[in-house]
């Protein structure tokens, strides 16, 4: 079996001497570096682009030597390697030759997120499951456009979404499979987690403490804000038409220091409706169509950032009653899901009400 490296919302800053607070949910910064200072720590924020979207990296610099452009060039040089790996937006990708048909030699990071994706899709009964990128491209929200697929074409794509039947335990063996006959695989579930935590690691290993980084919406956290407290994330109100990052901030989290990484994944803003009724992103690999239950947002906090963006989509693809029970005999998480008549939070957490 192939080792897994445990290395987690787009997010705005709100900023001033007293508090920060992140939100989830929103499109990252622009700037390609920020510099501010707190209290006696020197604080950067580093911004760029990465998977199909940006990223935003918060940090205290570890010295007066370490510069910030060197880190940057550290974290692209990252995110560089897993892009060209397991990024679905990248033509040149290996995921991309993959589901091309292409011969191709997969690298430590194709195996790494392919073993974790096996192991997921097990641990959630299917539930998560990035060998059903075929249903993701025919509903309209995976790597090709489509829209409204027939009852038969679903049955069909679903004989193909088989993750136990693609996982040999060695990724060197699937482009032996023909390829009209080759599952379409999908990361988008797990990727830009386990990007959070491999720049995470990267950092630590140039002295960094005190982080954010944020990679798709993606969070892993460390140390303490530039006001010298615990890292604060705001969680944007899941209802349609709430575009605009931070503006409707339903609850503000204040992130536990035993946990690193916090995602929210939800439904209210990418989906279409057709014909009168509304089809959200978050589809059910068992049974090829969108989810129809009313969890509109669920967040999770878990020890590594890949933990988080796996179990966060779970939840959204099991519903409130299943997502709660996961989180309540889960002793590695704590969540805050939202429907659209409650809300819920596990014990280990505050949650600061906005309304």
């Amino acid at each position: 079996m192939l080792k897994i490296k445990r290395n987690a919302l787009y997010l705005r800053e709100k900023m001033n001497k007293r508090q920060v607070i992140f939100v989830l949910g929103a499109v990252a910064l622009t700037a390609l570096a920020i510099f501010f200072f707190s209290l006696k720590t020197r604080y950067v924020a580093i911004s760029g682009y990465a998977q199909g979207g940006k990223y935003t990296v918060t940090l205290s610099l570890p010295d007066r030597k370490t510069k910030p452009e060197s880190l940057k060039a550290g974290i692209d040089s990252v995110l560089m390697r897993i892009d060209k790996s397991v990024s679905g937006y990248n033509p040149a990708s290996l995921l991309s030759k993959f589901n091309n048909g292409e011969e191709f030699s997969p690298d430590d990071v194709f195996e790494d997120i392919f073993s974790a994706a096996y192991n997921y899709y097990n641990s959630t009964s299917g539930a998560l499951n990035c060998a059903a990128g075929e249903l993701f491209n025919m509903w309209g929200f995976g790597f090709t456009s489509g829209s409204l697929p027939s009852d038969e074409d679903v049955k069909k794509a679903l004989e193909r979404c088989d993750m136990a039947a693609a996982y040999s335990g060695k990724a060197e063996d699937l482009p032996a499979m023909p390829a009209s006959e080759r599952i379409k695989l999908n990361f988008n579930a797990i990727a830009q987690g386990y990007s959070s935590d491999a720049v995470a690691s990267y950092l630590r290993s140039k002295g960094v403490k005190n982080m954010l980084v944020n990679i798709g919406g993606e969070i892993f956290y460390d140390g303490r804000n530039p006001s010298g407290k615990a890292w604060r994330i705001g969680v944007d109100n899941p209802k349609d038409g709430n575009f605009e990052e931070g503006a409707d901030v339903k609850g503000i989290i204040d992130c536990p220091e035993n946990y690193h990484a916090i995602v929210t994944s939800g439904n209210y803003r990418k989906y279409y409706i057709k014909d009168g009724r509304k089809y959200s992103h978050t589809i059910d690999p068992r049974t090829g169509y969108p989810v129809t239950h009313d969890l509109l947002s669920a967040t999770i906090i878990a020890k590594t950032a890949l933990d988080a963006d796996a179990l966060a989509t779970t939840c959204m693809v099991i519903g409130f009653e299943q997502a709660k029970k996961l989180i309540e005999e889960s002793p590695d998480l704590e969540g805050y899901l939202i429907t659209s008549t409650k809300v819920w939070n596990s014990d280990g957490i505050k949650i600061i009400n906005e309304e």
